[in-house]
């Protein structure tokens, strides 16, 4: 079973979608929690590092094969945490983050400011030492948006920054809330988002954790 840790329930038909197109067959479970990212933002992703090692060694007590991380803000201490479980533990902006990692110039956009450091470290680190030139830009009031349900507004927020960025070889969708403000875009530069590739990089973890197992 291929288990999702969330922390936000929005994210959870955003994947149960792209399983149905890409994945027909595969068991998701979701786990929702959202204090995680609160304390998070607040203190920093290390803060929660405990608690999310806790919330990934129960989804491995409940059968999880393999865990995907869909917060970009947690993600890394959520990888990090797979040494102790024993299980595969993958975070979702992974597979993004190395094809944003082959280019040189590289916009990382977000929403909530405590992606931006784990995201561009996740770029470098697959960089695996090539220099590349690493711009942020922070949406302005969209992450308000959305917690207040306007998720039409939050999506044309993105999409409007997005089409600010100059001089870039890619741009990089942070979180995984952003993605479908990729299509409200009209820059020619190529946008990057984390859903499809990382759940599909699960999918594969967890097939092969089950035939290693049998």
């Amino acid at each position: 079973m291929l288990t999702l840790l969330h922390t936000s329930p929005l994210h959870v038909p955003v994947f149960d979608a792209l399983r149905d197109q890409d994945h027909p067959g595969v068991t998701l479970r979701h786990l929702v929690h959202e204090d995680l990212l609160a304390r998070a933002m607040a203190e920093g992703p290390q803060a929660v590092a405990a608690d999310v090692a806790a919330v990934l060694a129960g989804a491995v007590a409940e059968g999880a094969s393999a865990v995907l991380c869909t917060c970009s803000s947690v993600g890394g201490v959520a990888e990090a945490a797979a040494v102790e479980l024993g299980v595969p533990v993958l975070r979702v902006d992974r597979p993004m983050a190395a094809a944003a990692a082959a280019c040189d110039r590289v916009v990382v956009v977000a929403t909530v400011r405590s992606t931006f450091e784990p995201t561009a470290a996740l770029i470098r680190e697959e960089a695996a030492g090539r220099a590349v030139d690493l711009r942020t830009l922070f949406v302005e009031g969209a992450w308000e948006r959305l917690e207040a349900g306007d998720r039409d507004g939050y999506l044309d927020a993105v999409a409007a920054a997005v089409d600010t960025v100059r001089e870039a070889d890619v741009i990089v969708l942070a979180q995984a809330s952003m993605t479908d403000a990729a299509d409200r875009t009209t820059t020619a530069v190529p946008v990057l988002s984390s859903p499809r590739p990382g759940l599909r990089a699960a999918v594969e973890a967890a097939a092969e954790a089950v035939a290693a197992g049998s």
